[in-house]
């Protein structure tokens, strides 16, 4: 009963790991290859995991013949690569066995609950890759710096609407920062802050656009996690809509008051 209890809280706690690292958006193949690892480290040899997207679903066979089975639903969520990494190499370190299992939940506990960057870290960051990427698109010292204050702005709203209490819908949060980012851009261009307004918009929205999850999708497709793969492209490209209705809208609305085209 001892070993049957401690196989199942080995399998828990690899179960767990998973769910932390695809609420975190690793990899398919990275959830499935850690949970393995980490039930092999504690002396488990038949376990079985099949990860999605949405779901990670975990099946053991114990000593006794007893089955052990387990299954997590965990929405889509933003990337956050520092606790992908921190998981990552505390399965190496259980599989090098450097922990036991209640050292290990411990350190599990610290990670799910690891802070994100800092709200003016992410502002901050915003600005300086709308900026970048305004530069990179041959934009002007001036094209440059109104779209670093204009991906400032645009995630200063996104945290406002963040913090609300009651969650915005994750479409209509996309349309309403494509909406934002070039009504931003209008003005800094009308204002005369930049000459190339394609530069500046292009340079605003990116920090909008969901690089990580796209990338993610493309490396599923490539390790044959065609459902996991889709599901995370879907997600991708359903940001990608709203952010360019978002854009659409604004310039629907312009059109209307002003009577003109905004070039």
């Amino acid at each position: 009963m001892e070993k049957e209890g401690r196989d199942k809280e080995a399998l828990d706690l690899a179960v767990k790991a998973g769910q932390i690292l695809l609420d975190a958006g690793a990899e398919i193949y990275r959830v499935e290859e850690t949970v393995q690892r980490i039930a092999r480290a504690y002396g488990i040899r038949k376990c079985n995991t099949f990860g999605l997207s949405t779901g990670i679903f975990v099946t053991a066979e114990m000593e006794d013949h007893s089955i052990y089975a387990q299954v997590k639903h965990i929405p889509l969520n933003a990337a956050r690569l520092n606790r992908v990494a921190a998981v990552n190499q505390l399965s190496r370190e259980i599989e090098e066995g450097k922990h036991t299992i209640e050292d290990a939940r411990n350190q599990l506990a610290a990670i799910e609950h690891m802070p994100g960057k800092r709200d003016i870290t992410r502002i901050f960051a915003s600005g300086l890759g709308s900026a970048g990427f305004c530069y990179v698109l041959e934009g002007t010292i001036a094209d440059t710096t109104a779209a670093f204050f204009a991906g400032l702005f645009v995630y200063v709203l996104l945290i406002l609407l963040e913090k609300r209490k009651k969650q915005t819908s994750k479409i209509v949060l996309n349309i309403i920062g494509g909406f934002w980012a070039a009504l931003l851009t209008m003005i800094f261009f009308r204002i005369g802050i930049g000459q190339n307004y394609e530069s500046i918009l292009v340079g605003t929205l990116m920090p909008l656009v969901p690089g990580v999850s796209f990338v993610n999708a493309i490396r599923d497709f490539a390790d044959a996690d065609y459902i996991g793969g889709a599901v995370r492209l879907l997600d991708a490209l359903l940001v990608a809509l709203g952010i360019s209705l978002g854009v659409g809208l604004m310039y629907m609305l312009y059109y209307r008051i002003t009577g003109g085209m905004l070039l």
